[in-house]
Formats: structure tokens, C-alpha cells, sequence
């Protein structure tokens, strides 16, 4: 199994970034895919979920309305969008795959990639 993310980097406040996770060695479609990201000093956050199959996303409040989640199941990748980003934006975004069926729970997560944003 391996994920990898990919498109941090540093912006600055108002500006956009957009985030990709490669996934292989499982059955992508399978599992609903995350977007999460961790500050220094601060707990792990949830940014964003979205569906194996695409049909429904969910988005932290803080996020709402500036991030978006799209996934290409043909190209096993998940994206963030990004805009209007904030310095309270800056963290470490990590990418995760889960799959809950018949009392089982499958969950792989990425590296993560650095996202900055200052001026």
C-alpha cells in the first residue's frame, strides 16, 4: 500500500493551492478518502471526507465555503482544492484512505505534505 501527497508549498494569504494523493495497492474506490491536517502544537484536524464513490463530501467548518474535495477513481487520486487561504491554513496535510465493512476497519494514511501560508 502506498499513498502519496503532493502540491504543498508556500503561499501567500489569499492564494491557492491544490493538493494531490496518489493511492495504490488496494482497491481505491473501495474507501472513503480524507483530507487532514496538523498544525504545530495542535491536534490532528479533520479538513474534509469524501465517499468511495464520490456521491457526498463533508467539510470542517473552518474550511467551508474555500476547500473542496474531488476524487478521479480511474486515477486512484484525491484532491484539495484550496482558496482563500489563511495563515491559520498552515499545517501539515495528510492524506487517508479508511474502509469500514463487516466489523473490520481498514485506514492508511500518507506522509503529508507542508502547506505555509505567509507573506
Amino acid at each position: 500500500v502506498q499513498i502519496v501527497e503532493s502540491g504543498g508549498g508556500l503561499v501567500q494569504p489569499g492564494g491557492s493551492l491544490r493538493l494531490s494523493c496518489a493511492a495504490s495497492g488496494f482497491t481505491f474506490s473501495r474507501y472513503d478518502m480524507s483530507w487532514y491536517r496538523q498544525a504545530p502544537e495542535k491536534e490532528r484536524e479533520l479538513v474534509a471526507t469524501i465517499t468511495s464513490a464520490g456521491g457526498s463530501t463533508n467539510y470542517a467548518d473552518s474550511v467551508k465555503g474555500r476547500f473542496t474535495i474531488s476524487r478521479d477513481n480511474a486515477k486512484n487520486t484525491v484532491y484539495l482544492q484550496m482558496t482563500s487561504l489563511r495563515p491559520e491554513d498552515t499545517a501539515v496535510y495528510s492524506c487517508n484512505a479508511r474502509l469500514l465493512w463487516i466489523g473490520k476497519k481498514w485506514d492508511y494514511w500518507g506522509q503529508g505534505t507542508q502547506v505555509t501560508v505567509s507573506s
